[in-house]
């Protein structure tokens, strides 16, 4: 059984109030709330067995190593990867992206061509925009429809035996779409390319297996899925791991330092250089567990209910539109008000204690495509309620009267 009030219970921050209100959380787009078991392993790391990791035979190191690498072994797990030294930790999805991009940039060659999509993150441009400014390479963008679906004739279209990389999200963090990943991923191989999935929206509200669907590279930050900020996983392929140079140097990620020459260690380690967020990265485990109890069926299943009931509420209002009206979407509903701008109605909302994000929500082509300075977005988790939705739609409609 989804027992909704038992899990909003496990969330100390909804029960405070803002603005003398209780507070509506739908920014979880944006990062996801933390639950008490979260909370509680934070503490439990830095109060008992706070020590560096993989270097010291001290018995806090040795606790400390362990569990960090059970937590690895535990996201191999929940990802179907198939090697535990296939999971790297990493600060987030930005981070993730940045290594794979950074390294692709000393691998192409000029006229060589990477492909993404008029839906990305703007940390799934810049860099690959840095590795074809680096290399000579040449950056090619899928294009979108009205209604936020990608346009998969376009993208055959722009596949050639050029393409070495085609990059795109999982889901449209702006517009909730959901992307055929799958297809791309197909396509993308048959001409020989590297495909990484930008997981950021997609890893909180689906169960990913990366054998499944045979993609080179998924990244996701931790935050996202009720873990600390700070932390996130790259997965990639072996192969293609040990094919990319390593991305920072220093403590951790070497295997024989001389003033000559370096060589480097094994995977994981090639990739993870300095002291990492160990606390952060022992309790990612932690949310994932917690995740996996509830179960992601019940969870998607609960969420899409969240984002029917918000969507036909939403649609009732006069002058409402949604963008992003893809049949295949995650919790998230992206509007505007005619004649008001998204940023008015975030500011109003929140006194009265709702948090929704106002902006180009770092897509600003997506705006550019609309024509639009940005949406006022709301994005659902498994504790968010209709009853919260309600209180959205009522505050909305009490903003339109103040502004019109």
């Amino acid at each position: 059984m989804f027992d909704i009030d038992a899990i909003r219970a496990e969330f100390p921050i909804l029960k405070q109030q803002v603005n003398g209100k209780p507070l509506v959380y739908f920014d979880n787009g944006a990062t996801a709330q933390k639950p008490q078991v979260v909370l509680d392993a934070i503490e439990k790391y830095y109060t008992d067995i706070n020590a560096n990791i993989h270097r010291g035979v001290h018995t806090l190191s040795q606790l400390a190593t362990d569990a960090y690498e059970e937590s690895r072994i535990k996201i191999q797990k929940h990802l179907n990867a198939p090697h535990a030294h296939e999971v790297l930790f990493t600060s987030g999805t930005t981070f993730g992206i940045n290594l794979v991009a950074s390294g692709f940039g000393q691998l192409l060659s000029k006229g060589d061509e990477v492909i993404i999509s008029e839906l990305e993150h703007h940390s799934n441009i810049v860099p690959w925009q840095f590795a074809c400014q680096r290399s000579g390479a040449i950056l090619k963008v899928i294009p979108f429809d009205a209604q936020g679906h990608l346009d998969m004739k376009a993208f055959d279209a722009l596949l050639s035996p050029r393409t070495q990389v085609v990059a795109v999200n999982h889901v449209s963090n702006a517009l909730g779409v959901v992307n055929p990943i799958a297809y791309i991923i197909e396509k993308a191989h048959q001409v020989g390319a590297a495909v990484l999935i930008d997981g950021a929206q997609g890893a909180p509200h689906f169960k990913v297996d990366v054998q499944a669907l045979d993609c080179d590279f998924y990244v996701f930050s931790g935050h996202k899925v009720c873990a600390p900020t700070g932390t996130g996983i790259l997965y990639g392929k072996t192969a293609w791991l040990e094919k990319l140079p390593p991305y920072l140097g220093g403590g951790e990620m070497i295997k024989e330092v001389t003033f000559e020459e370096t060589t480097y260690a094994g995977l994981p380690h090639k990739f993870e250089a300095g002291t990492p967020n160990i606390a952060g990265g022992i309790v990612l485990g932690v949310a994932i567990d917690y995740m996996n109890e509830i179960g992601f069926d019940a969870i998607h299943a609960y969420e899409t209910e969240l984002l029917e009931y918000a969507t036909a509420q939403l649609t009732a209002i006069p002058g409402l539109k949604i963008y992003g009206e893809g049949k295949d979407k995650a919790a998230v509903v992206s509007f505007n008000i005619e004649g008001i701008h998204p940023y008015d109605i975030g500011t109003i909302v929140d006194k009265m204690g709702i948090a929704v994000r106002t902006g180009h929500h770092c897509a600003q082509p997506i705006m550019k495509h609309f024509d639009i300075p940005g949406t006022v977005r709301a994005s659902f988790m498994f504790y968010n309620t209709k009853e919260e939705i309600d209180i959205l739609v009522a505050a909305i409609k009490k903003a339109i009267t103040m502004l019109s």
